[in-house]
């Protein structure tokens, strides 16, 4: 029988000595537990997500030396643990040290490798190179290292045989993260592993990142791979935050232990540091402790779950724990202060109303109810004097040219509707957040960032776009959520949830009359996410596609007919047209410059979905296409 911890411990991104701490302590719980073995997660020492510090030779020195620290610790109980390796006298393409991404094993103070391995631990096979990975830019892979060498990646992938004092031996099949997730590369390790070796048990270290729907995806797949080989395994996963500089990523954990048939025993608590002890029965293959697996949530949940994680997460990572926020009486900015609500005390919560001429009583009280039903400070700061004093300074700004009057600038409505939007974040929120000792947020949706409709160093400005990975029907359900579900009562004003998206920047946008934001929400969020976060990106060419065949609803998943939304196909082609531009056009410039996304989705903007600004472009067959259609119409 073998005792095992599975230490689903939170990796600090760019801080090995505070990760190796937290493993020590883990370790010592462990062996007085009478542990035989103990699992950290991929990279656990140097966490993951850390930029070009991976190419810092000190600081991969000192993620060599932590390692050498966790080996010495190993007398009489196996430890398997993520660390970067390093070969000081060979180079990557780009001429740099030579580095992996490694699974170190150790046992009684040295390393037990792979076999057939020529080095003292095991070299990740399978490297991602896309969405916000980018592994290729500074590791080696075993295939790699088996190219150099003129060998095949099966010369060099075999078990690691652990030889226990008591003479029991335990033979394990390594495994890091990818190396499982092997669908679409033409080598497999594990059904490789699983096929050419008798093991007893496969073990994969991951430092994966939380995404909607992802750890239910993980568990399905993992378990059906398990399945095929027949051979129980486990997953241990970390915790915790890292970003890339654009996105924010939860770690949620979710590590597991699998039987050979592929069915969960025991899942570790998620987005929680624990360590989880688990009996395993060498003899008869199985997990034998009691089985506990976690309750399945609803998409908004885990929404919730994350948000919340990360939103706690970043803010004490940064050291910022007062932020002002921006109500307008809407639905997105009530949202995001009910979010940091379940995160800081109320004290420590500003909101502020910038009303102008054009802000309606309705909003203007319904910012201030929002505001009594979290219990934080409040003020109002009007914008319309500002508005004015502009208005003045450009009719007095005379424009000259070689002594020549040449008139003024006018400032048309559209203009008044920037300049009071930029007003409010640039000026008074930057103000207010600096006397408050805090920081002002973006209070963005994921459909007004698909089309940037927000003011450049406006309301797209911010320390932080906490629910900008969200479409605008899951901040719908998320306002729910938080009144029904996490503060039991109405915190979010259900006016906010009722009334009509606006701006209210100009008398064109009179909520009062129903005049709301230019955005069909229940049609344009399902279009936007059609463009941006299927795995292969739709395209107007795609839409108008589905369009003439009937069956854009069911391909983009709105549950509203566009044909009654546009009655002719040059509406549909016309507003089609209007928000590719917007997307593929000067959207692209305004989302570079937006603030951190806490990502949630499978295609968060930021450095997941990497942009070009480039001139928004229609396929040939786009063209014939619209060029048939209007013709008919």
């Amino acid at each position: 029988m073998f005792k095992i911890a599975l230490a689903q411990t939170n990796v600090h991104p760019g801080n090995p000595r505070q990760n190796t701490a937290v493993m020590k302590e883990c370790i010592a719980k462990a062996k007085a537990a009478g542990c035989d073995l103990i699992v950290f997660p991929e990279l656990a020492i140097p966490g993951y997500l850390i930029g070009d510090i991976w190419d810092q030779p000190d600081y991969i020195d000192d993620c060599v030396r932590f390692g050498e620290e966790i080996k010495a610790l190993s007398d009489g109980m196996a430890i398997i643990f993520g660390n970067v390796a390093k070969e000081t006298d060979r180079v990557n393409l780009d001429g740099r040290t030579r580095k992996y991404n490694t699974m170190f094993i150790a046992y009684n103070g040295r390393w037990i490798s792979p076999a057939r391995s020529p080095y003292p631990f095991y070299i990740k096979t399978l490297l991602p190179n896309y969405r916000e990975f980018s592994d290729i830019r500074y590791f080696t892979s075993l295939i790699e290292v088996a190219q150099e060498r003129h060998a095949f990646p099966e010369d060099f992938l075999s078990p690691v045989q652990i030889p226990f004092d008591d003479g029991r031996k335990f033979r394990m099949g390594p495994l890091i993260c990818e190396d499982s997730w092997d669908e679409n590369y033409p080598f497999k390790p594990m059904s490789y592993l699983g096929k050419m070796y008798d093991i007893d048990m496969f073990i994969n270290i991951s430092n994966s990142p939380f995404t909607l729907g992802k750890t239910q995806r993980r568990h399905r797949l993992f378990g059906q791979a398990i399945d095929k080989v027949h051979c129980p395994a486990i997953y241990v996963n970390c915790t915790g935050i890292q970003n890339n500089g654009k996105n924010i990523y939860t770690f949620d954990g979710a590590s597991s232990t699998y039987q050979k048939d592929g069915s969960q025993h025991v899942e570790c608590t998620p987005f929680t540091e624990e360590m989880v002890i688990v009996d395993f029965d060498e003899k008869a293959q199985r997990f034998v402790s009691p089985s506990h697996l976690q309750p399945e949530k609803s998409p908004i949940e885990d929404i919730y779950a994350s948000l919340h994680y990360g939103l706690k997460s970043f803010m004490d990572a940064i050291g910022v724990h007062k932020v002002v926020l921006g109500v307008s009486g809407g639905i997105d900015s009530a949202v995001n202060a009910a979010l940091y609500a379940t995160v800081l005390p109320p004290e420590n919560i500003l909101l502020v109303n910038m009303p102008s001429c054009y802000n309606s009583d309705m909003t203007k009280s319904l910012a201030k109810e929002l505001a009594d039903n979290i219990g934080c400070l409040y003020t109002v700061v009007p914008v319309q004097d500002s508005l004015e004093l502009t208005r003045h300074q450009f009719e007095g700004a005379g424009l000259s040219q070689k002594g020549q009057d040449k008139g003024h600038l006018e400032l048309t409505s559209f203009i008044e509707e920037n300049i009071q939007a930029r007003d409010r974040s640039s000026r008074i929120l930057a103000a207010a957040a600096a006397a408050f000792g805090g920081v002002f947020t973006c209070n963005a949706n994921k459909a007004e960032l698909s089309v940037g409709y927000a003011t450049l160093y406006g309301d797209s400005a911010g320390y932080l776009a906490a629910t900008a990975d969200l479409w605008k029907h899951q901040v719908y359900d998320l306002a729910r959520y938080l009144n029904d579900q996490v503060f039991q009562r109405e915190v979010v004003p259900q006016g906010s949830i009722d009334i009509v998206p606006s701006a209210e920047l100009s008398d064109k946008q009179d909520i009062t009359k129903g005049q709301g934001d230019p955005i069909i929400y229940p049609y344009h969020d399902y279009l936007f996410a059609a463009f941006v976060e299927r795995w292969q990106r739709a395209t107007p060419e795609t839409i108008l596609e589905w369009y003439i065949d009937g069956t854009l609803e069911k391909n983009i998943g709105c549950s509203v007919d566009v044909h009654q939304l546009f009655p002719t196909a040059k509406a549909f082609i016309d507003d089609l047209e209007r928000w590719w531009r917007l997307i593929a056009g000067f959207a692209v410039a305004k989302r570079i410059q937006s603030p951190p996304i806490l990502s949630i989705s499978r295609r968060p903007f930021g450095s997941d979905l990497r942009e070009a600004q480039l001139a928004p472009y229609y396929t040939t067959r786009y063209l014939e296409m619209k060029e048939r259609l209007l013709a008919r119409d």
